[in-house]
């Protein structure tokens, strides 16, 4: 099965979003901060058309369930971080999660990750912002002077963590789409919620996963149709009828 991905351009397109993010601790009011939060969105500025989110004749299934924040497997280590920064950063490990869907699912316009990912900026802006600040808060606090520095290195760690490998991005896109659309759905100020409960699945969808019918943009060749009967194959009465139709066919295509 063939990967599709971003190229090895990857690391800095990573690099240059999490430098944005730090980039808005320059904007004051809440609705710059809602401005800047949605100019992450135009590393992906395309349209996709609207149709059903589905490259897998069945889903994969990937190990889900509830996730704690201190669970190693969301992301790196956030030691001495209250309960609040550690919200934070699982609300953070999603939304990054389904940046890097927009990026590297844009093979299939039937995921609409690019879509889904711009409208749940604006949809869930302010829990969005809220994290950004906690988790700058929280690396000022523990590395003081290197905080912004440490911040970005997080931010560009926790994207590179899901790239995908050979095999695994197209359950990765498959199930980012889901939980996407599932994004769009939720109460705002209830982004965290559906952090805990989906992050674990997003995580465990990075594993290759493999399936006979797995619908991408790849053509499809399909054998040629001959419309001209075999008139060899028949006998009798049913053939001396294919013969005159094919003498027929010749003096119409003749005549024109």
């Amino acid at each position: 099965m063939p990967a599709y991905g971003i190229g090895p351009g990857a690391a800095g397109c990573y690099r240059w979003i999490a430098s944005a993010e730090r980039r808005m601790k320059y904007f004051q009011t809440e609705r710059l901060k809602r401005l800047a939060l949605g100019i992450l969105a135009v590393l992906a500025p395309v349209v996709a058309s609207p149709a059903a989110a589905q490259v897998f004749l069945y889903d994969p299934a990937f190990p889900s369930g509830p996730i704690e924040a201190s669970d190693p497997l969301v992301g790196l280590p956030m030691p001495g971080a209250t309960p609040a920064e550690y919200r934070a950063h699982l609300v953070w490990t999603l939304r990054s999660g389904l940046n890097v869907s927009a990026l590297q699912c844009q093979f299939s316009p039937f995921l609409r990750t690019v879509d889904n990912y711009n409208a749940l900026l604006a949809h869930h802006s302010r829990e969005l912002a809220s994290a950004y600040q906690s988790l700058e808060g929280y690396f000022r606090r523990v590395h003081g002077r290197n905080g912004p520095r440490r911040f970005d290195d997080y931010s560009t760690q926790t994207y590179n963590n899901f790239s995908t490998r050979t095999g695994a991005q197209l359950g990765f896109c498959q199930t980012a789409s889901r939980v996407g659309r599932e994004a769009l759905a939720t109460r705002k100020g209830d982004f965290n919620v559906l952090a805990t409960a989906r992050v674990r699945e997003l995580r465990n969808s990075l594993t290759p996963s493999y399936e006979a019918y797995a619908f991408t943009r790849a053509p499809v060749r399909l054998a040629p149709i001959n419309l001209i009967p075999d008139c060899t194959v028949m006998s009798g009465r049913d053939k001396r009828e294919c013969e005159r139709v094919l003498r027929d066919m010749s003096r119409a295509a003749r005549a024109r």
